[in-house]
């Protein structure tokens, strides 16, 4: 295979949404802590942030904001020292702070309960998109837990030191969403001690053999990919796994991941966090966090093609917004509403949905 030509074998596999299209190769959170309840009934006052969100730069420092309503003071602490003070509304940068494998970050109000932020982005030398799932503010302004789960690229490049930072993370489950042919050839390496789930979205589907011929049928093939991880019979049986697995493992941290994290993975984190009453644009700007994450593994692809063919890729690399809305067309047009899908297709009633949600939020 040359530089400027795929095979239709590379292009199932991108289409089946892992692959990196490699012509010539094979954000702000709430912290876990010890237990999903015991931070629940802490306080009986709500969450008075309405945002906050931590940064981590390059450089070391940190880049804190916070929007708190009715309150007038708002206090940081990191390492057991505050570390900023501000008022409602703030900002701040931090620095001279230790190294750690994740520094985090407890903003607490003069009234209400606090939250314990970290950045979103897990950084290991082996992945580019490993993150929490978690940290956001949902509609009636709870928050997502961080900590409980994770969702990444794939494993196969993890280093020994990758592993035990997992490990530290407390994930205990990974649950792999890729393709056999995926799976052989860049098997996983989890932590010992894992339990290692396949949850193959596009199990028995004899689709996306072709090679998209323009931009514009990239674009159809993946929003085809889109709909069939909603409607697939492998999808609806992939992601019951994933949730179940999210529903019953409720002292640890899972993790799901498909090759490049953005599609298969993307419509796994996307249906959860609607699943919890996140907004539509936060889930949205999720999605396309991918794209930032991923750019400079991206751009070393379609570098490497003339630009007529990396004009016909560049929307397979891509995560887009009309490729999670036809996902969601998908979710109405067959199931009528997305709490019928997640009861028909995912088999999660109002109940288990009312545990979920439990588990998984604060405030």
């Amino acid at each position: 295979m040359n530089k400027a030509t795929l095979s239709a074998t590379a292009v199932v596999s991108a289409l089946a949404l892992g692959l990196p299209l490699a012509p010539t190769a094979s954000a702000t959170a709430v912290e876990r802590v010890p237990s999903r309840h015991s931070e629940q009934h802490r306080s009986g006052h709500s969450i008075p942030f309405t945002e906050a969100t931590v940064t981590a730069g390059a450089d070391g420092s940190y880049s804190l904001s916070w929007k708190a309503e009715g309150v007038r003071r708002v206090e940081i602490r990191a390492n057991g020292r505050v570390v900023a003070r501000g008022g409602s509304t703030g900002r701040a940068v931090v620095t001279g702070l230790p190294a750690a494998d994740r520094q985090r970050f407890w903003f607490q109000a003069d009234r209400g309960q606090g939250l314990r932020l970290a950045d979103r982005l897990v950084r290991l030398s082996g992945t580019v998109n490993l993150r929490d799932a978690g940290g956001y503010r949902t509609a009636n302004g709870q928050w997502v837990r961080m900590g409980e789960v994770y969702r990444s690229d794939a494993l196969d490049k993890l280093t020994a030191e990758d592993r035990a930072e997992l490990r530290r993370l407390d994930v205990r489950t990974v649950f792999d969403l890729r393709m056999e042919d995926e799976r052989a050839k860049d098997p996983d390496k989890v932590p010992e001690g894992v339990d290692y789930v396949v949850a193959d979205v596009f199990a028995g589907s004899g689709a996306f053999l072709s090679l998209p011929r323009s931009p514009a049928e990239a674009e159809r093939m993946m929003a085809e990919a889109e709909r069939s991880m909603v409607s697939g019979d492998g999808g609806r049986k992939a992601y019951s796994q994933v949730f179940d697995g999210i529903r019953e493992d409720d002292a640890r941290a899972v993790l799901f991941h498909c090759t490049a994290g953005k599609d298969r993975t993307g419509w796994a984190g996307a249906a959860l966090l609607t699943a919890l009453g996140v907004p539509r644009d936060t889930v949205m700007a999720d999605y396309l966090a991918s794209n930032t994450y991923r750019k400079a593994a991206d751009d070393a692809v379609l570098g490497h093609l003339p630009p007529q063919q990396a004009a016909v890729y560049k929307p397979l690399l891509e995560v887009r917004a009309e490729y999670l809305d036809s996902g969601y067309d998908e979710v109405e047009a067959t199931y009528g509403s997305f709490d019928r899908y997640l009861k028909d297709a995912l088999g999660i009633d109002h109940r288990e949905l009312k545990r979920l949600k439990r588990d998984l939020l604060i405030g």
